[in-house]
């Protein structure tokens, strides 16, 4: 078990990186002032949300804190639904999919007002609004990867600053939308969504993209780490590539290096698998998280491509969602997206039981406890960050972690 002072590093370093990205976003989130003068003999000064945040997480049992990374998709219109099933487990945020948009962006905004039971801790609310072929509100008539593959980085920036515009009018704060991928295949899965057709290209498009979206929304870029090294479809297959890690470095990290320099706050890892690197697909591989922290600088939050896609490979060694969920958490990431049906036991997921297998990992030793204490103060740095509060942490009882005890 991690003592204070690992948590302190972990909360300090998630506050540093959360609030400069969610700064001027959604929210509206201002800046923290800047800091008063040190009078000499005087304690250091400690920042507000780094209390907050360590204060929370010292009290949270270890099922209250799985939960709160993982990121789930509840169908339909009905916010008391929604906001049910976060409520009852304490999770960290929905995805809204299609389902979800029962009309204008105005209309979403009414749904997503709904789902915060805590104003100090918003719950974190994402969309895939990539334009074009992929897009949930269906008002974005800007231009997308088609037009923008072929115009100047002006055109792609001036695009996301109007998809940002309407993707937090709806109310949402996270955007599933920068495809960060690049493949000169045109028979690619992925092809139709990149924004360039060369690495070069693409970064330059993706950088201009994450300029366009701040101030507005949470950026993502996707689907680390390129899902244009293989054709197949990651929904429902795990798409394989022999490229090796210099070949990789040369080719398809260039946009994902161009999007977190320009300031993404989020990665999502995608379902991929490059033998010649990592036995494990990219979503499943502690070698891929430490190419991204370590090798690309990212300190922001890692979020996972629906854990579902893996079950629906076909491949035996990734048919018990539990399994795959401690794999992920294992590997380093910091958030867990699972895009449910309506009854999740047709998918063999019972919310219930993955946080206590997910809790069981952490107290047996498979997952360090300190890596999760480093993952959730990065989670709940960007929900603290996009309430605009600051002050102590005042504890709001099961409403705000589900009914699970303290331990």
């Amino acid at each position: 078990m991690r003592g204070r002072s690992g948590t302190r590093r972990a909360v300090a370093a998630a506050v540093a990186v959360s609030l400069a990205a969610v700064t001027g976003c959604a929210a509206e989130v201002e800046p923290p002032p800047p800091p008063l003068a040190r009078i000499a003999g005087a304690p250091p000064l400690l920042d507000p949300t780094a209390v907050y945040l360590e204060q929370r997480i010292a009290g949270m049992s270890l099922e209250q804190k799985v939960a709160a990374l993982i990121m789930v998709h509840v169908p339909g219109t009905d916010p008391a639904r929604i906001r049910g099933v976060i409520d009852a487990h304490g999770l960290a945020g929905v995805i809204l999919m299609g389902d979800n948009v029962g009309g204008p962006a105005a209309q979403v905004g009414q749904l997503t007002a709904a789902l915060s039971s805590e104003a100090g801790l918003p719950v974190l609310t994402a969309i895939d609004q990539e334009g074009g072929v992929v897009r949930r509100l269906r008002e974005d008539e800007f231009p997308a990867a088609r037009t923008i593959r072929g115009a100047p980085p002006a055109v792609a920036e001036q695009a996301f600053v109007d998809r940002s515009t309407l993707v937090s009018s709806a109310g949402v704060l996270i955007n599933f939308g920068i495809v960060a991928d690049v493949t000169p295949d045109s028979s690619s899965f992925i092809r139709s969504r990149t924004l360039g057709e060369t690495p070069e290209a693409a970064a330059e498009r993706v950088a201009a993209a994450v300029r366009g979206e701040q101030g507005r929304v949470l950026s993502t870029l996707k689907h680390f780490p390129g899902h244009g090294a293989s054709p197949d479809d990651s929904h429902v297959s795990i798409p394989r590539s022999d490229l090796d890690l210099a070949q990789w470095r040369a080719t398809h990290a260039v946009p994902f290096q161009a999007g977190i320099a320009a300031g993404a706050p989020l990665v999502m890892m995608g379902h991929l698998q490059f033998d010649r690197i990592s036995a494990m697909p990219a979503s499943l591989s502690p070698e891929w998280v430490a190419i991204l922290r370590d090798e690309l600088g990212f300190e922001g939050v890692i979020v996972t491509d629906d854990l579902l896609m893996l079950q629906r490979s076909g491949i035996d060694a990734y048919r018990d969602p539990y399994s795959n969920a401690v794999r992920a958490l294992q590997a380093g990431n910091d958030l867990l997206l699972y895009v449910l049906p309506g009854d999740p036991a047709t998918v063999g997921i019972d919310l219930d039981a993955l946080i206590a297998t997910l809790a069981a990992a952490v107290a047996d030793g498979r997952i360090a406890e300190e890596q999760v204490d480093a993952s959730l103060a990065r989670v709940l740095a960007l929900r603290r960050a996009a309430s605009g509060q600051s002050g102590p942490f005042v504890d709001c009882g099961p409403k705000c972690w589900g009914a699970s005890p303290r331990g």
